[in-house]
């Protein structure tokens, strides 16, 4: 079983700086986060742009970001999320990779 966010999706003005970045230069943090999430950093701000390209690069961020944190949740409500709260979502992922701790893998050994 996974965990919640540490932020919540509508604490964005816990980091100001972030929140106003993300208000004036929103593509610039989407690459930002799909880049720290394992994305290309160029194609998603790109796909920001880009109407149906955007959510689905929205989507492959925020389930990166969740399967990086172990947290809960799924397709659906990323998707409800980043429609209806778009630059609060991509300040909610861009705390979470900025301050979280990840959960740590295991690693194998052969």
């Amino acid at each position: 079983m996974g965990k919640d966010w540490d932020f919540g999706l509508f604490g964005c003005f816990g980091d100001c700086g972030l929140c106003i970045i993300t208000y004036i230069v929103p593509c610039y943090v989407f690459g930002k986060n799909a880049e720290e999430s394992g994305g290309s950093f160029c194609t998603s701000c790109l796909c920001f742009f880009v109407p149906i390209g955007n959510l689905c690069c929205a989507l492959k961020t925020r389930g990166r970001v969740r399967e990086r944190f172990d947290i809960d949740g799924g397709c659906c409500g990323d998707l409800l999320t980043v429609i209806f709260c778009t630059p609060c979502a991509i300040v909610q992922e861009g705390r979470q990779l900025k301050n979280g701790q990840p959960v740590a893998q295991a690693v194998s050994r052969d």
